[in-house]
C-alpha cells in the first residue's frame, strides 16, 4: 500500500521551490561581520592582558603573601590569617614611618602644587621665548632620582654643605640636616619639589591653555583684576586637570623611596636614618622583606599603604572638589538671606 500526502500539502510543498530560501552568506561576510564586532577588544587587549600580569596577579599575590609565614630564603610557611597585619599595627617603627612619610608628603606636596599653579599660570601669560621657559622648568624631570639625591644630600651635607655655608653668611649656626627630624623633612621635601614642580607645571599649562580667552576678555571688561580671574575662571575651568595631578602627587609622595634611601647613605645601611628620623613607609617595607626577610610582614605593610593611599587619595578629590567648583556649603544665616532675598525678588515681579 502506497500511502500519499493530502492535496493541499502536496500543493504547499510544490509551491516552495528552493528559491525562497534565504540566501546564505558568503564567509567572506561572515568574517567581515566577525572582524568589526570582535576588532575592538582584540585592540584593547593587550593593556589589560598587561594589567593583569603586572599589575593584578601581583596585587592579588601580595594579599596571599600577606596572610601567611613567608621567609624570603625559605618561601611559604604556616597560614597566619592576619597574623601579619596585627605584628605590623603593633610595632612602633611602623607609626614612626607613617608619620614620615606623611610628613615628607605634606611639606612636598602642598607647595609644589602652590608653585607649579604659579608657574603654569605664568607661562600662560605670554612670555617671550616660550619653548625655552617650558623646557627650563622640565629639566629637572629629566635627571635621574639617584642624581638629585645625591646632588642634594650634598647640599645639605652638616660638615661643608651649601646650605649650612649659605646660613652661616646671615649668622645662622650649622643645621642638622640629616639628624633631625623636622630639618631632613623639609630637605627630602625639597628635592621632590625639584624634581617634580615643573612637571606638574607643564601638565597644568596645557589645561590651562584650552581655556578659551573671552572668558578672560569679558571678565576684564567687567573689572575683574588678574587674582579674580584666575580663582573664578581659571582654577574651576581646570578642575579635572587640577584633580589628576592631586591624585597623582599624592600616589607619588607616599610611595617616595629613593630620596629618603639615598639622602643618608652612610647610616643604618640607607633605612632612613641613624634614629629612623626620615624612614619612609616603602623604606620600613624594604627592611622587612631583605633585611629580615619577612616577606609575609613586608606584603601586609604594602596592603596597608595601598589603603592609606587610597584613603587619602578619596579624601584629597572630595577636598580639590570642592574647592575648585566653589561648592563650600553655607552657613544657616546664608541660606536663609538666601531663601529672603529669592522671595522677595518673586514678589516684586508679581507686582
Amino acid at each position: 500500500m502506497t500511502l500519499t500526502a493530502p492535496p493541499a500539502q502536496q500543493r504547499a510543498t510544490a509551491s516552495a521551490s528552493p528559491s525562497d530560501a534565504p540566501p546564505r552568506r558568503p564567509w567572506r561576510h561572515r568574517v567581515s561581520r566577525f572582524d568589526q564586532q570582535a576588532s575592538p577588544y582584540f585592540y584593547i587587549s593587550p593593556f589589560f592582558l598587561l594589567f593583569g600580569l603586572v599589575g593584578l596577579f601581583p596585587l592579588l599575590y601580595t594579599v596571599y603573601v600577606a596572610v601567611h609565614e613567608w621567609d624570603l630564603l625559605k618561601g611559604e610557611g604556616d597560614f597566619v590569617g592576619f597574623g601579619n597585619f596585627v605584628e605590623i599595627l603593633g610595632d612602633g617603627m611602623f607609626w614612626n614611618s607613617i608619620f614620615n612619610t606623611v610628613s615628607i608628603f605634606l611639606l612636598s606636596a602642598i607647595p609644589q602644587l602652590a608653585i607649579a599653579l604659579v608657574i603654569a599660570y605664568l607661562l600662560d601669560r605670554g612670555l617671550r621665548a616660550p619653548t625655552f621657559w617650558r623646557m627650563s622648568v622640565l629639566i629637572p624631570f629629566v635627571v635621574t632620582p639617584v642624581a638629585v639625591a645625591i646632588i642634594f644630600s650634598s647640599i645639605f651635607n652638616e660638615a661643608d654643605g651649601l646650605a649650612n655655608n649659605l646660613l652661616n653668611l646671615i649668622g645662622i649656626a650649622d643645621q642638622e640636616w640629616k639628624h633631625n627630624t623636622a630639618l631632613s623633612h623639609i630637605a627630602i621635601a625639597v628635592m621632590v619639589n625639584f624634581r617634580w614642580t615643573g612637571y606638574n607645571a607643564l601638565i597644568l599649562l596645557a589645561a590651562m591653555q584650552s581655556v578659551p580667552r573671552d572668558l578672560y576678555e569679558s571678565a576684564a571688561l567687567d573689572g575683574a583684576g588678574a587674582g579674580r580671574r584666575f580663582f573664578s575662571i581659571t582654577i574651576p575651568t581646570i578642575r579635572p586637570t587640577l584633580i589628576f595631578v592631586i591624585i597623582t602627587a599624592t600616589i607619588g609622595g607616599l610611595q617616595i623611596f629613593a630620596e629618603p634611601r639615598l639622602f643618608d647613605v652612610s647610616t643604618a645601611g640607607g633605612i632612613g636614618g641613624s634614629d629612623r628620623q626620615f624612614q619612609t613607609t616603602v623604606l620600613f617595607l624594604w627592611e622587612l622583606a631583605f633585611f629580615r626577610r619577612d616577606l609575609g610582614e613586608a606584603s601586609a605593610v604594602a596592603i596597608l599603604l595601598f589603603l592609606l593611599i587610597v584613603g587619602i587619595g578619596v579624601i584629597n578629590f572630595l577636598i580639590s572638589r570642592r574647592i575648585s567648583t566653589g561648592d563650600a556649603p553655607k552657613s544657616r544665616a546664608a541660606r536663609r538671606r538666601a531663601r529672603v532675598t529669592a522671595t522677595t525678588t518673586i514678589e516684586e515681579d508679581a507686582r
